[in-house]
């Protein structure tokens, strides 16, 4: 039986966001859930598309990246009940995140025992997103457990771990070698927070990315000294930037002093709800160093439910309003706000251009995570992971993988 065409869509009369502009009037062409270069396929051989899309002056941007969520819609990546549990959850997930324009997402697990790490990460592999499966999956964010004691936040400090015996802690705990962690491997482990002032941290970092795994610093008291000792060693990311973290001082700035290194800055998750970092924060990390901002929810499973009890892995939970605290100690514990917020709420804490709000939940994630040549961008070769903006940054349209979802679905 002969394979179906190809079928070509073109998407006109769009405000295209790209090369750091705003490009009015331009022409997108998409084919088998790429975007394409004209040139490749409609010059070449005479094909006409199959389908017009009129993007009725709209932006057009890519779909957004989130790299910190722990959870949504009554699901937490970190809970293990059974096999069922764990893949319908990461369904219910990546379909409900498509409403707010998140096309690419890694599944945060929090600090936890080895024994939900073991049973959790075999699931949580790289898979592509459609309008079934929803956004997809890129792989897992381990936030901890190798985190500072002095630094735990929401997280339960009896499951955080030192590492004296280096790469092999890490590889016990997560059981990485299990789990794809190998380069080369379908690798499902993409991005892991640690603190370099945790013994035997420091000295793994370099091992870490051999695998092909990205670093990030947080929940750490580490000096701003020890701090660009990890960014040498190739960490090249902070988790949630002032959250966490050794608060700033003049004469020690911590981690957070890493926006004024001479050495390569690092990228920086911000967390843009105006509750766990005031606007005039963000506005100085923006200041300091727009081109590492990356906007993420660090939500956990009340976002989009009402407010209640819940659980932050082993941690009792109350959402009240937008903010989310633990119950025994009143501190923050993740966040209920989604990236289409996270997108507004930075270009209005910052000033900055659309274009820059845009980037900082695009172009930056995935650049962060090597992958800028298929998200992040509109470019030839990129996947047809999109959405349509007014001009108060409100989702109008989502596609994923070139199929548009019906943002009225009801999938939660």
């Amino acid at each position: 039986m002969p394979s179906q065409a190809p079928r070509l869509k073109k998407i006109i009369n769009g405000r295209l966001i790209r090369d750091h502009k705003i490009i009015d009037n331009d022409v997108l062409y998409i084919c088998n859930g790429k975007i394409i270069n004209p040139q490749d396929c409609f010059f070449s051989s005479g094909k006409l598309p199959n389908e017009i899309i009129d993007a009725e002056g709209l932006l057009i941007a890519p779909g957004f990246i989130d790299i910190q969520i722990n959870g949504a819609f009554g699901v937490d990546f970190s809970e293990w009940h059974e096999e069922d549990h764990i893949k319908n959850g990461l369904d219910k997930v990546s379909k409900g995140l498509l409403k707010y324009g998140c096309t690419s997402f890694l599944p945060t697990l929090i600090s936890s025992k080895p024994e939900i790490y073991h049973k959790v990460l075999p699931f949580i592999k790289p898979r592509k997103g459609n309008i079934n499966q929803g956004a997809e999956i890129l792989g897992a964010h381990l936030e901890g457990p190798f985190i500072a004691s002095s630094q735990y936040g929401a997280h339960d400090v009896m499951n955080i771990r030192t590492a004296p015996n280096g790469f092999d802690d890490f590889v016990k705990v997560y059981g990485l070698l299990h789990s794809g962690g190998r380069k080369g491997e379908n690798q499902n482990v993409k991005l892991i927070t640690v603190a370099p002032d945790v013994e035997g941290v420091l000295n793994s970092i370099e091992q870490l990315i051999k695998t092909g795994i990205t670093v990030s610093i947080g929940h750490s008291s580490a000096t701003v000294a020890r701090a660009e000792e990890a960014i040498k060693k190739g960490a090249n990311c902070i988790t949630h930037l002032f959250n966490a973290m050794q608060q700033f001082h003049h004469r020690d700035p911590g981690i957070i002093g890493l926006l004024g290194t001479n050495y390569p800055r690092p990228y920086y998750g911000i967390i843009c709800d105006g509750i766990h970092v005031h606007p005039n924060s963000i506005k100085i990390a923006y200041d300091s160093h727009p081109r590492g901002a990356i906007l993420v929810t660090d939500a956990m499973a009340a976002m989009g439910l009402p407010p209640g009890d819940y659980t932050l892995g082993d941690v009792p939970v109350r959402k009240s309003g937008k903010k989310v605290e633990v119950i025994e100690n009143g501190k923050l514990a993740g966040s209920v706000i989604t990236m289409d917020e996270c997108v507004r709420n930075f270009k209005k804490f910052t000033g900055c251009s659309i274009i820059e709000a845009i980037e900082a939940a695009t172009l930056h994630p995935a650049e962060l995570l090597g992958i800028e040549n298929v998200k992040g961008t509109l470019y030839p070769g990129a996947d047809a992971d999109l959405v349509f903006l007014d001009d108060d940054l409100k989702i109008v349209k989502c596609f994923v993988a070139g199929d548009e979802f019906c943002l009225n679905n009801n999938n939660n």
